[in-house]
């Protein structure tokens, strides 16, 4: 069946990006451009820096020099920009004292959706990520892999422009990462950019681009 997605434009993009962590240089010197409506799988080792670059380019932590670009307005110059861009943590990042549907219920309310918005697309999401049953559960008391289809589908959610997820089939088994990889892979249907941190050559095979990071020498 041919791909129906439309590739064109700029979405995101950085410029001679530096990022370091920990006390070393994790990033250095990166340019890239991202379209609209691609799907791009980062790829390298432990240590490589894939996580720095997805937090940075989400606007989350900034560059040691250089800038990211948001449809070629810098993001530092227009921090509102960050609005339409979503992450999907390694860590789930979710709040542990909420249900599965109230993390995603705050985080559209902050998003500006209106309430009965916000609960509507809460449902719908988790039922996508195949997590309904657990909407009403305390993320606590979920497994790593409910959690991790909560915070995917709280992303999708969102609708955002530009779609950023750390290794978000990591802890799935093979039924769920084909369902949450489909998930993700269809919002590039509507122009949504997808950038996926991934250590899984099945994965990295559905997207259009890969790009390699090698660890930068400690300094």
């Amino acid at each position: 069946m041919d791909d129906p997605r439309v590739i064109f434009g700029t979405a995101l993009s950085c410029e001679a990006l530096s990022c370091r962590a920990g006390g070393r240089t994790i990033i250095e010197d990166l340019s890239l451009e991202l379209a609209e409506g691609e799907r791009v799988a980062l790829m390298g080792p432990s240590g490589s820096g894939k996580t720095t670059l997805l937090t940075t380019l989400a606007g989350l932590l900034p560059p040691a020099s250089g800038r990211v670009l948001v449809r070629g307005v810098p993001l530092d110059e227009r921090p509102g920009l960050r609005a339409g861009l979503a992450l999907v943590f390694q860590s789930y990042g979710l709040l542990s004292l909420l249900t599965a549907a109230e993390n995603i219920e705050v985080t559209l309310r902050a998003a500006g959706h209106r309430p009965k918005e916000a609960v509507r697309a809460a449902a719908a999401a988790l039922e996508r990520l195949r997590v309904a049953r657990f909407a009403d559960h305390l993320v606590e008391e979920l497994s790593g892999g409910q959690q991790q289809r909560v915070a995917v589908a709280r992303a999708l959610a969102l609708r955002p422009q530009v779609l950023l997820a750390d290794e978000p089939t990591a802890e799935q088994d093979p039924t769920h990462r084909a369902a949450v990889l489909d998930e993700l892979l269809a919002v590039t249907g509507d122009g949504t950019t997808l950038v996926i941190a991934t250590h899984d050559p099945e994965v990295a095979g559905r997207c259009d681009r890969v790009i390699e990071l090698r660890e930068t020498a400690r300094r």
